[in-house]
């Protein structure tokens, strides 16, 4: 799935355009919670539940391998972290990490991806679950129901009943000439049966899912038989898959992923969806809300200020306002920046938190909202060794539009 050099050529181009930028200098805004993960750790995600906020992450093993490990947040003070699964079967890939969800029933169930065979890159997503907060977990077998060897992943979650539906991208059809698609299942005590929801997306950018009043939201990147790359949106209904047209096309034309999914986030009928594009030669992130659960959007906001190398996370604050994150290219390297926007396309200005690389390393930085704060995760590929940091902020931190 993860066609990379395609990839790292736009953040080449990006680069090359950024070169006559002022150095940035990130904010000092927040407070860094300090995670115990080792150097070089990497694959963060941030998940808020109702038993507090969990960071998983995947850590080498000195023999190599990796750990995926999760700890819950206390106070400001990470918890003892649990090991889920350790080996050299893991897959530590910088675009597809491993998260955890929380069910409607309260237990925790952890996704990372696993070496299919004892080569080559085909991989199956492999599932844990936990029913005492993250002390112990115990396997669930795989989601994608094939024993094919191909590559599977990039999953998203969200709360069905008493368990949890998942949505990926999958690539049984590839070894007979198909394309990846785009697949469900339900997942409680058990991995039920999936179905395919889209027969031809993009490979490898990262899906985003999100429940509504109406249901829930889908979005991901799909690719027509012309090799257009946008933006698009689907609503779960609990029995069938409906296709919706979501914010204004923009014909992106593109012959190989550019690692880059979009990002949800509602409340209610209000919905926000955050995505990247580089149609007319414009790299751009935009952002756009709907008050009808999805079924129309408003007009897209432009929301990056320049120089943007995507990889976005998204909330939507009590306020009706949301906040975006995305990398942009800076001098010496890339800023996780950080914006506030109302529904009426008004912003603050861009608040860069952080500095990273702009390679693979980098990783996508994640976002969490609990308790009226917004947590931040992400990887220091700019020191030696790489470190996994944490910082939490209060919205107001962030320039008021």
């Amino acid at each position: 799935m993860l066609h990379l050099p395609l990839a790292l050529g736009l953040t080449s181009l990006l680069l090359a355009g950024a070169s006559g930028a002022a150095p940035l200098s990130p904010s000092e805004s927040g407070f860094e919670l300090v995670p115990e993960a080792a150097p070089g750790s990497l694959g963060a995600s941030l998940t808020a539940t109702r038993q507090g906020l969990f960071l998983s992450y995947l850590e080498p093993l000195p023999q190599g391998g990796h750990a995926l490990r999760a700890s819950r947040l206390e106070g400001r003070r990470w918890l003892p972290a649990s090991t889920i699964v350790s080996g050299p079967q893991l897959i530590a890939n910088w675009a597809d990490f491993p998260a955890i969800a929380e069910a409607g029933d309260g237990s925790l169930v952890a996704h990372w991806l696993e070496r299919i065979g004892s080569a080559g890159f085909d991989y199956g997503i492999s599932l844990a679950r936990s029913t005492d907060g993250g002390k112990s977990w115990q396997p669930l077998g795989r989601l994608n129901d094939d024993a094919v060897s191909a590559e599977h992943g990039f999953v998203s979650w969200v709360q069905e009943g008493s368990g949890l539906r998942a949505f990926w991208l999958d690539g049984r059809e590839q070894p007979r000439g198909g394309a990846t698609t785009l697949r469900t299942a339900r997942v409680g005590s058990r991995v039920e049966p999936s179905q395919w929801l889209d027969e031809r997306v993009c490979d490898c950018c990262q899906t985003s899912a999100t429940l509504t009043d109406a249901g829930t939201l889908v979005a991901y990147r799909d690719r027509s038989a012309q090799e257009i790359r946008d933006l698009a949106l689907g609503r779960w209904t609990g029995a069938s898959f409906l296709s919706l047209a979501g914010p204004p096309a923009d014909r992106w034309k593109i012959t190989a992923c550019p690692v880059n999914g979009p990002a949800l986030a509602a409340r209610g009928k209000q919905v926000a969806v955050a995505w990247y594009t580089a149609s007319q030669e414009k790299p751009r992130v935009s952002l756009a809300f709907s008050t009808d659960a999805g079924t129309t959007f408003g007009a897209p906001i432009e929301v990056d200020g320049g120089r943007p190398l995507g990889r976005l996370g998204l909330l939507l604050l009590d306020s009706g306002e949301a906040v975006v994150s995305w990398l942009a290219a800076v001098e010496g390297g890339a800023a996780v920046q950080l914006r506030r926007v109302r529904p009426d396309g008004r912003s603050g200005a861009a608040l860069a938190v952080a500095r990273t690389g702009t390679g693979r390393a980098g990783g996508v930085p994640r976002m969490a909202l609990l308790a009226d704060k917004i947590y931040l995760a992400w990887v220091d590929s700019a020191s030696q060794p790489q470190r996994l940091r944490v910082r939490e902020l209060a919205p107001t931190e962030l320039p008021a539009p």
